[in-house]
């Protein structure tokens, strides 16, 4: 065994190597007599190897504060709702219309097919162990194979599997953004991206969506925001929180204001399908000719599961504008945490594959009748203006609050409506876009029959008409 003795140099960034000593230096050469060397550095010997012992800490309390990323990260949905009076009626059961989760009520069950397929994979103990960060490569040829189209084609290699759509939405925008960035996000808009970017340093600038064109983008006013330190354009569609659903001709619009100022797209396309019948909703990498797309997608909604967090990064990179390493950024982004559940993993070519085109239909179909009651109920309620939707599981009202004037907002709206019918509708002031709410489509229908009467039963008590609208009648 070796009997030197050595002197462990340390400093605030650990280890620098050992130097070998000898008794005599101990007693009195580089270390004092109370056992310090250099830097007072207290050390002791464990089996003839001399290591830092207690040190007095530069510290004289406890002070340990949240870093600065964690401050800086804020939920608007969270902060809004969270400082609202909901105290439901007690006379009235709760209909709650604020949950984008389409498990909540049970009415949505997702097919027997999918559940077989997470069956199959438990029992084959196959999927217990780490899968790579990026995903299995069978998996991910799955999502290539069902998401590829002749002018979008895709290959393992472009596709990463992610937990749930949000961490790909996450990876996507860590990837191309670096602190002092801008970033271009929907107005409304799911408040996911702001949350995420500020919390990393990069600005969000908002683009306003038209609620009297079914909610497509103002092209001008998105394109005056751009400007040299835009990392990428979020484009939602179909749209959460709206339900619109872009035309074929809208989304080259869009591509074209990309490829004029040659600014990614990350296209959150989570609702991706989910569109009602008479609407198409083509990918936007299926448009581009030159703009690299980066789109985001996953199992949560189309297939009813989104306790599952599966999602997963299309890769469509035009004309190899990303080249390597967008890519390798993404896999290094992917190692953070080993993302996608991997029992999922081993059932996602069954699901992509095996999942009959019948329950896609009646889940379109039960959104669709939903919707439709919901905004033929509130169309005839003065003094909201219900924005019919396209797909996904949503509909906006626009509340005219000078018929109401006992409200301040949209806010102090949907509180009274809890306290006073038990019906809660989410704020659009937690997309940034005040003097709307928004309407969850999933619930029953008679719970969607029920929460429109007692909405309307809420506006009829406390609607008044403008002075100018007195003055009409009078004449």
């Amino acid at each position: 065994m070796d009997s030197k003795s050595y002197l462990v140099q340390m400093n605030g960034n650990g280890v620098h190597g050992k130097i070998p000593v000898n008794a005599k230096s101990l007693n009195g050469t580089g270390v004092n007599g109370k056992g310090v060397h250099g830097h007072a550095i207290h050390h002791v010997s464990v089996n003839g190897t001399l290591y830092p012992a207690k040190v007095k800490s530069r510290r004289q309390r406890w002070e340990v504060k949240p870093s600065e990323m964690a401050n800086n990260t804020l939920n608007p949905i969270r902060a809004i709702v969270d400082g609202m009076k909901l105290t439901p009626n007690p006379d009235k059961p709760m209909i709650a219309l604020s949950i984008g989760d389409p498990t909540v009520f049970g009415n949505l069950p997702t097919d027997g097919s999918v559940l077989q397929a997470m069956k199959d994979a438990i029992d084959s103990q196959k999927y217990n162990g780490y899968a790579p960060s990026v995903g299995y490569l069978k998996s991910r040829q799955a999502v290539a194979n069902f998401c590829s189209c002749p002018e979008a084609p895709l290959e393992a290699e472009d596709v990463i599997l992610t937990s749930g759509c949000s961490q790909a939405i996450d990876l996507a925008i860590s990837v191309l953004c670096n602190p002092g960035d801008n970033i271009l996000v929907p107005c409304p808009g799911f408040s996911l991206y702001k949350t995420l970017a500020v919390s990393m340093g990069i600005k969000v600038k908002l683009y306003n969506l038209l609620p009297e064109k079914s909610w497509e983008v103002d092209l001008q006013h998105m394109e005056s925001l751009i400007d040299e330190r835009t990392s990428c354009i979020i484009v939602t569609n179909p749209s959460n929180p709206c339900g619109s659903v872009f035309t074929k001709e809208h989304l080259q619009k869009i591509l074209k204001v990309a490829s004029r100022h040659c600014v990614p797209i990350l296209a959150d396309e989570i609702y991706s399908d989910m569109v009602f019948p008479g609407c198409s909703c083509p990918s936007m990498a299926s448009l581009s000719s030159d703009v690299p797309i980066l789109s985001c997608g996953g199992l949560a909604k189309r297939w009813l599961v989104p306790g599952w967090r599966m999602g997963w990064i299309l890769i469509h990179d035009r004309n190899n504008v990303f080249g390597s390493e967008i890519r390798q950024g993404l896999v290094k982004l992917s190692q953070r945490i080993l993302g996608a559940c991997s029992i999922v993993q081993g059932a996602l070519e069954s699901i992509l594959n095996n999942t009959p085109q019948s329950f896609y239909n009646k889940t379109i179909s039960f959104l669709k009748s939903n919707s439709e009651i919901c905004f033929n109920e509130l169309s005839t309620i003065p003094g909201l203006n219900p924005i019919m939707p396209s797909g996904a599981m949503y509909l906006m009202v626009g509340i005219d609050l000078e018929h109401f004037p006992d409200f301040k907002n949209d806010v102090d709206f949907t509180e009274r409506l809890v306290t006073e019918q038990s019906v809660f509708c989410l704020p659009a002031s937690a997309f940034e876009y005040p003097n709307f709410f928004r309407i969850v489509v999933t619930v029953p229908e008679e719970m969607m029959l029920e929460a429109c009467s007692r909405i309307r039963e809420f506006c009829q008590r406390h609607y008044r008409p403008c002075s100018r609208d007195s003055n009409d009648l009078d004449q």
